[in-house]
């Protein structure tokens, strides 16, 4: 898919939505850490990851611009520092006239305010006044991965960013890992639909049947009987 396919999918989705499309697919649910949160709420973003990994000096994240694609997100690596922050209202300025799509941050940013004004998704651990302490030796492959948590990112991933966080999946097959997510999002939201009628979710579920197969069958799990059921609330 091309980014504007992306957007235009995406725009319907969530990442809790693709999370569960991931499960389905048996694909590994990458989720950055429950603090990576947006400076503004309700920002959104999607696009291929252009990985920097900060070693102090805002110079790399200019030559990941020179390398980037618009509509590419910016991932920085900054080893979930928190004494200090590396990107700054200049950086995310910087990358909004190069179509960065958004700027994900393993680590602080600064400048608050002035992002929020800017207006570019930034996703970040939180905030503080200092700008980098320190220059370090930098890696030769500091422009080709980008580590965020438990997980190593680059180039041949995209990045999902909503209220809900931010997830990383593999550009290849995201076509096929966005329609899984449309049915999964078209099921749930029929069943809270029917919930709003009066149907609870036990009954559309067939939860008793589900009981009276469980004493049969102890090892019988919910997920294995909501995929007999045609269910998607777990997944």
């Amino acid at each position: 898919m091309d980014h504007e396919e992306l957007r235009r999918r995406f725009s319907a989705l969530t990442t809790a939505h693709v999370a569960d499309a991931c499960i389905r697919a048996q694909i590994p649910v990458r989720c950055a850490p429950a603090q990576m949160q947006a400076v503004v709420p309700g920002s959104r973003l999607v696009g291929r990851v252009s990985p920097a990994r900060h070693v102090g000096s805002v110079d790399i994240f200019l030559e990941a611009f020179e390398e980037s694609a618009p509509g590419d997100v910016l991932v920085v690596d900054n080893l979930a520092r928190l004494d200090e922050a590396c990107v700054g209202d200049l950086v995310v300025l910087e990358a909004q006239g190069a179509g960065i799509e958004g700027i994900v941050i393993w680590g602080l940013h600064r400048d608050t305010a002035d992002i929020r004004a800017i207006g570019l998704p930034v996703f970040s651990l939180g905030s503080i006044p200092t700008g980098p302490l320190r220059p370090d030796v930098r890696p030769q492959d500091a422009l080709q991965s980008a580590t965020v948590g438990e997980w190593t990112v680059g180039r041949e991933d995209l990045v999902l960013g909503d209220d809900d966080g931010v997830l990383f999946v593999p550009a290849a097959g995201a076509g096929d890992l966005f329609t899984l997510a449309e049915t999964i999002r078209d099921t749930e939201r029929r069943q809270a639909e029917r919930i709003r009628t009066g149907e609870s979710l036990r009954s559309q579920v067939q939860f008793g049947t589900y009981l009276a197969r469980r004493r049969e069958n102890p090892s019988l799990t919910f997920r294995e009987h909501l995929r007999a059921v045609g269910g998607a609330i777990e997944e």
